[in-house]
């Protein structure tokens, strides 16, 4: 500890170095004091001279030697701030059997305060925002922090294509960070996304994990978290609503009119707000005086002239709402006929998710805000947010849902949740941020463990090509998580469907349609093959799997270029369960890595869109719509075909029909639509017949979620 008294006390009537008491000076502190030109150093303990403060007779040294004492506490205080090993202690579990429901499960562990968890992964004090008693916000200036210390090993979990039910990469993932941490004593970190309200609400149900691999408490991280969502919804709901304002002002008022409310005078004076400055650069206007533009610059000012014809950007709310599908906007008598035919979108899959989840800072936000492109004008360039104003008021709503919120698993290992974009319609992974900070704080010899949505074919190649393109971040090794269920699917089997019993082909022993479906399995591991990173496939084991039918999984995927293939049973034993699976990535880090994106963005788009297409789907073709054709030449007009491609489509199957499962191969792949979220920064097309907006099943969720009114918990919840 370093104790500064500089000469200062004759101006502010302060005591003296001489008249200090001891009691002030922790033993073993080194003071330095500067009075007429010397440097005076007490280094003695308190315990020696209880009584006496600095005395005269104190040691004087050079000051080059005081220096040298400065640089090396300096240099001591700056390593106590880095990566040290964890002072980690873990929650115990104890299995039961038969294993009990998720919530009973959460609700029967009790996590620890979050507090108590930020200390032992070395965050400090002044890094976290605490809500409640087991979340807390992570400030990015860790980043600053720990900006030199080596990141940790980087592990995304990926799957072969699911059944309606999901294969559980989730519960891998959980499985996976307790073997590691609670198990085998390295430091790990999961990184999930939070999840949407609506699956929760309407048919799949939440994504904690599941049994003895989930996150805690289970029911905080299935609904409202932190807010994120929430304020995402805001977000991009203040901006709709800037939308069709500004068309119905400018439709009712003269320029004169419209100028006048835009640039008002307040207390006397008028003038234009920093965004609407910046807006009048872009426009080459380069005046600052409101009173000196002149009718022509006016006009080009106070007018965007959005065709509405041409507005992509709409309304969302985190429910499953089929009639919101397609709606009527501005019927009102006081919208003075500017009605509109709109739609409502999930929350999850507006673009300010995906630029919550790709952002790498604030202001790296706050600049993907400004870039949003919401309609074209009537001359075909295309209108921002930047230009409706809005830009500063969408940072604001989003300050807090940048920082990850850190909660813990059953046995209280370190967990980010952090954004929820869809893999589906749109790039399904957790937020940049997140995993960055998370890499810092394993330090060199540890694991962060993400997640992409749905099949390798979905998730993983968007990870790749999009969000490792924003991070610069490359992952040392995939996990593939597959199923016995799930392959006997696509070797043929029965259909699946959401909440009926299994039929008798996934409950007893079928190993011809295990080795009939391992097709699906071997072509996700090619395509992981394709970006050259390692690969070790996770068996998530059933209790109705047999042996025989594990080991041909595990003897497949194998001798089809995995690394290793390990079943796991995580969910019925916690961590325990997943040890060798831990062990086969601790060993698959080490292997060579010769990671690659798929193609190179100097392509153009449609070219970029069949690479895709052929490569990782297997698609004979691609043919493009019309109306896709004239947005792919809209957007290479426009300036952003650079830009890489997040390819919205089912993830039921490889192909586009969801009904096609295994391999599919032969087929044409349709094009229906092309748009653009340049703020998130990729170009989506949509595949066939893609909708942003689930609905609700004839049997929801929400029969069985209720709230016991005297003790307050949540029932029902899986």
């Amino acid at each position: 500890m370093l104790v500064f008294l500089f000469c200062f006390w004759g101006c502010f009537g302060l005591a003296k170095p001489d008249d200090v008491p001891a009691s002030w000076i922790k033993p073993g502190a080194t003071v330095i004091y500067g009075a007429h030109g010397l440097l005076s150093v007490n280094e003695q303990q308190q315990k020696n001279k209880p009584e006496e403060g600095l005395q005269q007779n104190d040691k004087i040294i050079c000051l080059a030697g005081v220096a040298n004492n400065m640089v090396k506490n300096t240099e001591r205080w700056i390593h106590s701030q880095r990566h040290r090993k964890w002072d980690f202690h873990s929650l115990k579990l104890q299995p039961l059997s038969p294993v009990p429901s998720d919530i009973e499960i959460s609700r029967a562990q009790c996590p620890k305060a979050v507090d108590v968890l930020a200390k032992e992964i070395g965050l400090l004090t002044d890094e976290i925002e605490i809500y409640g008693q087991t979340k807390a916000k992570v400030r990015l200036s860790l980043l600053e922090r720990l900006k030199d210390q080596p990141d940790g090993k980087y592990v995304l979990v990926a799957g072969i294509t699911p059944t309606p039910l999901g294969e559980g990469k989730s519960t891998v993932t959980v499985g996976l960070v307790q073997a590691l941490t609670a198990h085998l004593n390295i430091n790990s970190f999961a990184c999930l996304r939070q999840p949407s309200q609506g699956p929760t609400f309407g048919v799949k149900g939440g994504a904690a994990g599941g049994g003895y691999a989930q996150v805690i408490p289970m029911e905080e991280f299935n609904l409202h978290l932190t807010g994120d969502i929430h304020a995402i919804t805001a977000a991009n709901n203040l901006l709709a609503a800037a939308i069709d304002a500004r068309i119905l002002h400018e439709n009712t008022q003269s320029d004169k009119s419209l100028y006048n409310r835009l640039v008002p005078v307040v207390n006397g004076v008028r003038g234009f707000s920093p965004i609407q400055l910046a807006r009048l650069r872009r426009l080459g206007i380069n005046k600052t005086d409101p009173g000196t533009l002149t009718e022509e610059e006016i006009s080009k000012f106070a007018r965007l002239d959005i065709d509405p014809s041409t507005i992509t950007w709409q309304r969302v709310v985190d429910t499953n709402d089929r009639f919101l599908r397609k709606i009527t906007v501005g019927q009102a008598a006081t919208e003075k006929g500017f009605a509109r035919q709109a739609q409502f979108d999930i929350a999850v899959a507006s673009e300010i998710m995906a630029i919550l989840a790709l952002t790498t800072s604030l202001q790296d936000m706050k600049e993907r805000l400004g870039r949003v492109v919401v309609a074209n004008d009537k001359k075909g360039e295309p209108v921002t947010a930047e230009d409706l104003g809005v830009t500063g008021a969408l940072a604001v709503l989003m300050k807090d849902a940048i920082k990850p919120t850190l909660m813990q698993t059953l046995e209280g290992t370190p967990v980010f949740v952090h954004a929820g974009p869809f893999a589906n319609i749109a790039h399904g992974s957790s937020s940049v941020l997140a995993d960055k900070i998370a890499l810092k704080l394993v330090g060199e010899k540890g694991f962060v463990v993400t997640e992409a949505g749905f099949g390798a074919d979905i998730g993983m190649e968007k990870f790749f090509n999009i969000k490792c393109r924003a991070s610069g971040l490359v992952p040392s090794v995939v996990v593939l998580v597959a199923t016995v269920r799930a392959l006997k699917m696509h070797g043929g089997g029965p259909n699946v469907t959401a909440g009926a019993p299994l039929k008798k082909e996934y409950t007893e022993e079928n190993l011809q349609l295990v080795a009939d479906g391992c097709c699906n399995l071997q072509k996700q591991i090619q395509i992981t093959q394709l970006f050259g990173v390692p690969v070790v496939v996770a068996l998530n084991v059933f209790k109705t799997d047999s042996p025989a039918e594990i080991d041909l999984v595990c003897k497949i995927a194998k001798e089809s270029g995995a690394f290793d293939a390990v079943p796991c049973n995580h969910w019925s034993a916690g961590g325990r369960g997943a040890i060798k699976l831990a062990q086969a990535v601790e060993k698959a880090v080490n292997q060579k890595n010769n990671f690659k994106y798929l193609y190179n963005l100097e392509l153009p788009i449609v070219e970029k869109i069949r690479t895709i297409a052929q490569k990782v789907y297997g698609a004979q073709d691609i043919e493009l719509s019309p109306a896709a054709q004239s947005q792919v030449d809209r957007y290479t007009q426009q300036g952003f075909g650079n830009l890489p491609i997040c390819m919205a489509k089912t993830h039921l199957s490889l192909s586009h029909q969801p009904e096609r499962k295994g391999v599919p191969t032969g087929f044409i792949l349709p094009i229906s639509d092309v748009r653009a979220s340049i703020g998130a920064g990729f170009i989506y097309p949509l595949v066939g017949t893609m909708s942003t907006m689930p609905g609700l099943p004839t049997r929801s969720c929400f029969y069985d979620i209720d709230l016991d009114p005297v003790t307050e918990e949540v029932k029902g919840l899986f």
